[in-house]
């Protein structure tokens, strides 16, 4: 009896699954395979390394119910796959397609001895789509946007099958992994499926503006589920097409559309990847790759750990050691701070990033660093700086995000909060805050941090 597998990846869900619905289709035994690759694995283990392995452990459970089970394999993928291929009859494997270079080489040399067959699934237009009328790929958003907006979307209905058929003597399965818990974010189909329903009810309307405040929900916080694909990008973009039609007033298309922005902003880093993916070791402009970044190892350590002496860089760096997760905004604000404040490489930050991020996915990670270093594909001028004092006023106006991750700045009162430098020695004291013993110094002085940016980046040549 041939069998047909479906190869998991990205794509950790039953619900909207093309590469599932075309293993399906063939009519065939679907073996629903997950290949433990050790490139991939770090030790000790990553927040993402921990919600991948939980969110296979909830895969498995509804692959159960529905009579089948998850296959765990571990080793090189072409090695396990010619290996189940001598175990059982197989005739294609299916899988979704992914677009980091380590991916397009695995399945570039996979498919040269193997029946593999790669489905659009994990973006709604492959990068070689979403061109210019002269065939070269974008590298600015807006143009990128208005395209991919022209372009007509293969939306299907919502489909979750009820029963996937087994292999009668399916492959010998690896246990999964032991893992430990991640309170902020379960790793589930339903979760994620509940975070997109709570968001297109309200918050989404709101977006525009709530996507910005660092004290508020105003996001979907639905990025590590779609980086694994516990939902897919098809019914998250569907479920804001539905919310757009429901919208009353101008303020909330305007949120809307504002969400469905950044969702086209994933597919353009991925695109930029696609494309271009030396992004991955050098800065996208050839003439921003000479910067003479400074090297302080004290320095890099003290943004690390929330300890620069500026609250809100403090919160959000604090913010993402603890959950794994940061605001948007407040993604923007320490990669500035770290990359034109403190002029320390982009990459340095960007390897962090990685290391903590449980939604840390290399297009979207890369762009958002060179864009806030000024240094890559649509980036922001290399002479705006960010200024963390007033992004704190502005986006933390009430001080409550800061006193949530900056525990000793808690009894500090809103006027000294921002820039708790400025508090007299005496209320220093009665707020128990002292500068330089309870609360770092701040660790730069902003008076010199543009003119040493603008000398740095006219060095480059």
């Amino acid at each position: 009896m041939q069998s047909v597998i479906w190869w998991i990846r990205r794509d950790l869900r039953l619900e909207n699954n093309p590469a599932l619905q075309a293993a399906l289709q063939t009519g065939q035994p679907v073996i629903p395979l997950f290949i433990i690759d050790p490139k991939l694995l770090q030790d000790p283990p990553t927040r993402r390394q921990t919600f991948l392995f939980n969110a296979l452990h909830s895969l498995d459970k509804n692959l159960r119910t529905r009579g089948n089970q998850l296959i765990i394999r571990q080793g090189n993928p072409i090695q396990v796959l010619e290996h189940i291929f001598q175990e059982i009859s197989v005739s294609t494997i299916f899988a979704e397609e992914d677009y980091s270079p380590y991916a397009i080489q695995r399945d570039s040399a996979i498919q040269r001895n193997l029946p593999l067959k790669l489905v659009l699934g994990l973006v709604l237009h492959h990068p070689q789509q979403v061109l210019k009328a002269d065939g070269t790929p974008y590298t600015v958003f807006t143009p990128f946007s208005k395209t991919w907006k022209t372009l007509p979307k293969a939306l299907r209905d919502s489909n979750r099958p009820s029963v996937i058929p087994a292999h009668p003597k399916p492959p010998e399965s690896l246990p999964l992994p032991e893992t430990s818990s991640l309170p902020y974010f379960p790793a589930s189909e339903p979760e994620a499926r509940q975070r997109l329903n709570d968001f297109i009810q309200d918050a989404i309307f709101h977006y525009r503006e709530g996507r910005n405040q660092l004290d508020q929900a105003g996001t979907s916080s639905l990025s590590p589920y779609l980086r694994f694909g516990l939902i897919s990008i098809q019914t998250a973009y569907q479920a804001a097409l539905q919310a757009l039609e429901s919208a009353q007033q101008s303020e909330e298309k305007q949120g809307v559309e504002t969400w469905i922005s950044e969702l086209i902003w994933r597919e353009f880093y991925i695109s930029i990847l696609y494309h271009f993916p030396n992004v991955l070791q050098e800065a996208f402009y050839p003439h921003r790759r000479q910067i003479p970044w400074r090297t302080n190892a004290s320095e890099l350590e003290s943004w690390q750990q929330g300890l620069t002496g500026y609250p809100i860089v403090d919160a959000c760096m604090r913010q993402l050691n603890e959950t794994g997760w940061m605001h948007n905004r407040g993604r923007m604000i320490v990669a500035s701070f770290l990359t034109k404040d403190l002029l320390l490489n982009w990459q340095s930050g960007e390897r962090y990033f990685m290391q903590q991020l449980v939604d840390g996915d290399p297009a979207a990670n890369n762009g958002g660093w060179q864009w806030t270093a000024g240094v890559g594909t649509d980036a922001a001028p290399y002479f705006r700086i960010f200024n963390p004092i007033l992004q704190s006023k502005k986006f933390d106006t009430h001080g409550n995000f800061i006193r949530q991750w900056v525990s000793e700045l808690a009894d500090v009162p809103l006027t000294y909060l921002h820039e708790p430098w400025t508090m007299p020695p005496d209320l220093q004291k009665q707020f128990h805050c002292v500068i330089g013993k309870d609360y770092p110094d701040p660790l730069v002085d902003r008076s010199i941090v543009k003119d040493r940016v603008m000398q740095a980046f006219q060095k480059s040549p």
